[in-house]
């Protein structure tokens, strides 16, 4: 069954995130995104905090010393691959509100949409591990870091389809993108599946390096996009928004030891 929560988790992501693409128009999708990369900031940081790294510290297994090094290492790894392009999180796109320049989505997308769609099958690639490994430590923990991975999935492959439209490509080729790195992550979820499940002491660490991934996303990436200066019913928007991502985090966090 725990591979069956994986592969389940890992594909939900990209379905849900081409269904929204597909069904919406762009103005309504990068009014969307907005709203979603404040919701996705809080689940993130929530349930980095609230829920993996508790779950990874209470292992027992592993030094604190040892699982922080780990979270510093962590920060430094995604920071140096988002560095090469190889961790991207394509939120920014033209009339986003960051007066980006007339060919900035062209930019972004690169040749035909091959920088878009590698650097996010090496990062959707990471999310399914990620799912992975929370899984193998605990089922209810494994469903609190899909949903997480979910909320930024969303936003994050929306924002890949916007980019991708803008620079050129038809809907369904920017569909189909969006599809094929989106599978990425069911591919690393299995593989992590088979893998990890052979180490089982090494599961603090990889938790904590997940939780060094969803912090990195959360203050690197989408706490900066809400430093605008806004009129204040749309900074209470943001707010809201970020409050209610950390509710839900907060709640799962409830149930999830709640029921240890």
């Amino acid at each position: 069954m725990t591979l069956f929560y994986i592969v389940l988790a890992t594909f939900a992501g990209g379905l849900l995130s081409v269904l929204v693409a597909a069904s919406l128009t762009v103005g309504v999708l990068a009014r969307l995104v907005k709203s979603l990369v404040s919701l996705s900031a809080g689940i993130l940081l929530g349930t980095s905090l609230l829920n993996v790294l508790p779950e990874a510290f209470e292992s027992h297994t592993a030094r604190p010393q040892t699982l922080f090094a780990v979270l510093l290492g962590g920060l430094l790894f995604f920071w140096l691959l988002e560095k090469v392009e190889l961790y991207r999180h394509v939120h920014h796109h033209e009339g986003d509100g960051h007066h980006h320049h007339h060919h900035f989505d062209a930019q972004q997308a690169g040749r035909g949409g091959l920088t878009v769609l590698v650097g996010d099958s090496i990062h959707n690639f990471c999310d399914g591990a990620i799912i992975a490994a929370a899984f193998l430590a605990d089922t209810r923990l494994g469903f609190a870091t899909a949903l997480a991975i979910v909320a930024h999935e969303i936003p994050q492959e929306v924002g890949d389809y916007i980019v991708l439209l803008n620079a050129g490509l038809s809907r369904a080729r920017a569909l189909l993108f969006n599809a094929i790195s989106g599978m990425a992550a069911v591919v690393g979820g299995v593989l992590g599946y088979f893998l990890i499940g052979r180490f089982e002491g090494a599961l603090p660490y990889l938790l904590v390096l997940a939780s060094s991934s969803f912090i990195y996303i959360s203050v690197a990436d989408l706490l900066p996009q809400l430093q605008q200066r806004l009129a204040w019913r749309d900074t209470l928007a943001q707010v809201a928004w970020l409050v209610v991502g950390l509710a839900v985090a907060f709640g799962v966090s409830n149930l999830l030891h709640g029921a240890h």
